[in-house]
């Protein structure tokens, strides 16, 4: 057995997450293990997030979470094998701020510097944590939805939302009402209480628009008819309810579609609307029925995380894609099939 003084000291690669409303420090060990981040999120008290505002919050924070994340973790500076960070998509005054920082520790530890893929992130640490090998994932977050699968050496989009992604047409629904943001776990809360005090209620009683346009999703008619409907007198609850039910056997249905054309068996859910729980039993429902099986990360690795963007990074360096400083810009409109797998 070797003595303590004959093994090599674990390193860790630091992931940096700014795409919108999270700010987020994570790592993983050089065997690829995500431990957790630390973070801090922008809650707007009125409207939507503002780029501009959020951008400001993460560099007031970026120093406090990273003494944080250290002092949590017992690490220092020389510990740090590598920077990973979120090159795309997102907010731009978000993206710039984590890839500002990104810079700077890697140029001051002396260590390499990998920008990294957001929505790729979400798949690669989903099927790592779920020990999934080639799953279809269905991608539902605030900015995006998203039907991928990996294909001929990319994550191919098979289906995507043709207008806004299905978190921020939750968050729209509940900021009219009232609801402060994030409106989702609101939306969950409020459904389930009306299903649970009306279980023989009818969809057909709160009818909405459907959302799927061929392998697309669109959502900017569901949500306004979910407006009107209540405007109209209907419960709040039952339009919760009935807006769930729409939109999450929409995204599910593509979703199928998605498994039968790629002959696929494994399904993965991502984004921070995967914490929803009735989204993840439809999912799960449906997975069984064409004898294939649904997964979900723990919810930290659902959300927005540091941790991430750090076991992609770790990916991309072992694969040989150290970037430069020069090649570090920011893609806001960076797309999921934009960038070659490397890595197994």
């Amino acid at each position: 057995m070797p003595s303590s003084v004959d093994m090599k000291p674990m390193s860790y690669t630091l992931g940096i997450e700014s795409t919108a409303h999270t700010f987020s420090i994570g790592l993983c060990d050089d065997e690829g293990n995500p431990l957790p981040s630390t973070s801090a999120f922008v809650r707007p008290v009125k409207g939507g997030i503002h780029p501009r505002e959020a951008a400001d919050h993460h560099a007031e924070n970026c120093q406090s979470l990273i003494e944080q994340l250290f002092a949590k973790h017992s690490l220092k500076s020389e510990d740090i094998s590598a920077i990973a960070f979120s090159q795309g998509p997102g907010l731009g005054p978000c993206l710039r701020i984590g890839a500002s920082v990104a810079r700077t520790i890697s140029t001051a530890w002396e260590v390499p510097l990998i920008g990294v893929n957001h929505c790729v992130a979400h798949i690669e640490i989903g099927r790592q944590e779920c020990d999934c090998s080639d799953p279809v994932l269905l991608y539902v977050s605030g900015g995006n939805t998203q039907i991928i699968a990996r294909l001929e050496g990319k994550y191919r989009v098979l289906g995507e939302t043709l207008d806004i992604g299905i978190g921020n047409m939750l968050d729209k629904f509940a900021r009219e009402q009232g609801i402060p943001f994030p409106g989702g776990p609101v939306i969950e809360k409020n459904a389930l209480r009306w299903i649970t005090a009306n279980p023989n209620s009818s969809l057909d009683d709160f009818s909405l628009p459907y959302a799927v346009q061929g392998m697309d999703l669109a959502f900017s008619g569901v949500l306004t008819a979910a407006l009107m409907m209540v405007a109209k007198g209907a419960p709040l609850d039952a339009v919760c309810w009935s807006l769930q039910e729409h939109v999450f056997a929409a995204c599910v249905e593509v979703a199928e579609r998605a498994l039968a054309h790629t002959g696929k068996s494994e399904l993965l859910l991502g984004g921070g609307v995967a914490c929803n729980q009735k989204l993840r039993n439809m999912s799960s429902m449906m997975a069984e029925q064409r004898d294939g099986e649904c997964f979900v990360p723990e919810k930290k690795y659902c959300i927005d995380n540091g941790s991430m963007i750090a076991v992609l990074g770790r990916l991309r360096l072992i694969s040989g894609n150290e970037m430069n400083i020069e090649d570090s810009k920011i893609n806001q409109y960076m797309r999921t099939d934009s960038a070659e797998i490397t890595w197994s």
